[in-house]
């Protein structure tokens, strides 16, 4: 008897096991059928085949290499040969006169000479180029009928290096980023690119232009005056901040106005956070019907997202620094609110009684006895949002409130400028850098660290 009752045991304790095993089996077997599932989904609504089919690397290298390389244009027509011009980013207004080194004359023939030894020669009639690596000279010219094509190869387009595509027309050359050369019906046009930021400093028509920056700062202590009525410490400041090309005191100006929406917002919300926390605990207010509403209230502010909030601002204020501090304070209002008022429910009571003891009164209790318990939690919070805002001022300023994200779309849309959108995410990343190692500091000072201990 006593043997078949621990059989019946084991039997429902081994069935209770199967069970349960067979249960999460289930949930692990469904759960990733339905990861699978969202995935296949995701894949379809977005339509994430047409994007890979869309993708361009060859146009995405170039976006990236605009971020750290600078070009010059060079271009003549058929019509109007051998008049050359050169201008640094094809611009109008940059015009190089004299030309520059790399580019010579000989007789009727014009050579642009690159970085790596190619060499183009432009004569009246046809275009040469030589390659590095390459033994044939490849000519180009147009045809009867006014088509550019590659001599020796009409009809045999096939056997040309993948560099060199003809169309109808147009046969566009690329051995390389740093080289390219397109031959069109009416023009031709080379670029030459090469790193580096080139006029950074000062900009194309700067009387400074080609100086760097410990010339800059040996001419401001030089007696002698570039220009007679601007001293070279004024002329120097100037020349940079007003450099046309980079910006410099736009940009500055603009970091300067994120760092500022940042630290503004952030402090309204810790003012104002702070008081409606100790307002919405339940171990300080006594009535339930302002605790509920304040706690709903929290989560207004915060379930609301800063970006929504920006374009609502942005309504009521219209462009500017106001509609990014709103909108930041409005965010963290209610999430210093939420974390404070859970702080406060969970500070040690024992010290609010020993304060209360003293015959202190309510207010006292609490500046003395909850307070400083929540200070650190505070001071640490408050400090990583200043951090993270700043971050996302840059966002906010994108969608209308202004600062260096209302320039960074600028730099974006004109699809010229992403040597300034580089510049401008380096400066960004510097800020915040600052902002984080500052921010750490002031958190040691205000509630110290401990050491670890050995």
């Amino acid at each position: 008897m006593s043997l078949t009752l621990e059989q019946t045991e084991m039997d429902s304790l081994r069935e209770s096991v199967d069970r349960s095993a067979r249960k999460y089996r289930f949930m692990f077997w469904g759960g990733v059928g339905l990861t699978i599932l969202y995935f296949i989904l995701t894949f379809i609504q977005f339509d994430l085949a047409g994007v890979v089919r869309k993708w361009n690397p060859e146009r995405a290298a170039l976006f990236v290499l605009d971020t750290y390389a600078h070009k010059d244009h060079v271009t003549t027509r058929w019509t109007t040969y051998p008049e050359v011009e050169i201008a640094f980013e094809g611009g109008h207004r940059h015009v190089y006169d004299p030309k520059p080194e790399w580019f010579s004359v000989a007789g009727d023939a014009s050579t642009v000479t690159f970085k790596n030894g190619a060499q183009v020669t432009i004569f009246p009639d046809q275009v040469e180029m030589t390659y590095p690596g390459y033994d044939e000279t490849y000519t180009f010219t147009l045809n009867d009928d006014g088509k550019p094509f590659v001599v020796g190869y009409d009809g045999i387009e096939d056997q040309l290096p993948d560099w060199i595509r003809r169309t109808a027309n147009k046969v566009e050359v690329r051995p390389s980023l740093f080289e390219r050369l397109q031959v069109g019906t009416s023009k031709i046009e080379l670029h030459r690119y090469e790193v580096g930021w080139k006029y950074f400093w000062f900009d194309f028509h700067s009387p400074l232009v080609g100086m760097g920056p410990l010339e800059a700062i040996s001419l401001m202590f030089s007696s002698e005056r570039v220009v007679p009525e601007v001293s070279n410490a004024s002329l120097v400041y100037r020349e940079f901040m007003d450099n046309s090309q980079w910006m410099h005191g736009t940009v500055l100006f603009a970091m300067v106005e994120t760092i500022l929406m940042a630290l503004l917002g952030t402090m309204i919300a810790c003012i104002v956070a702070l008081p409606l926390a100790f307002m919405a605990a339940y171990n300080v207010q006594p009535f339930g019907v302002v605790r509920f509403g304040l706690r709903r209230f929290f989560d207004l502010l915060r379930g609301i997202d800063v970006l929504i909030w920006s374009l609502i601002f942005l309504r009521a204020f219209g462009p500017g620094l106001f509609t990014g501090i709103f909108a930041i304070a409005f965010t963290d209002t209610g999430t210093l609110g939420k974390l404070m008022s859970e702080a406060i429910e969970n500070a040690d009571s024992k010290q609010r009684e020993g304060v209360q003891s003293t015959g202190a009164t309510r207010v006292q209790q609490h500046r003395f006895g909850i307070l400083p318990q929540i200070m650190p939690v505070f001071i640490s919070q408050s400090l990583y949002y200043l951090e993270s805002n700043t971050r996302g001022a840059v966002i906010i300023g994108a969608m209308g409130a202004g600062g260096i994200g209302l320039q960074f779309l600028g730099a974006l849309q004109t699809g010229n400028d992403f040597e300034n959108v580089g510049y401008m995410a380096l400066l960004v990343l510097a800020t915040v850098i600052a902002m984080d190692f500052f921010s750490a500091r002031l958190r040691r000072a205000l509630i110290g660290f401990d050491k670890p201990s050995h």
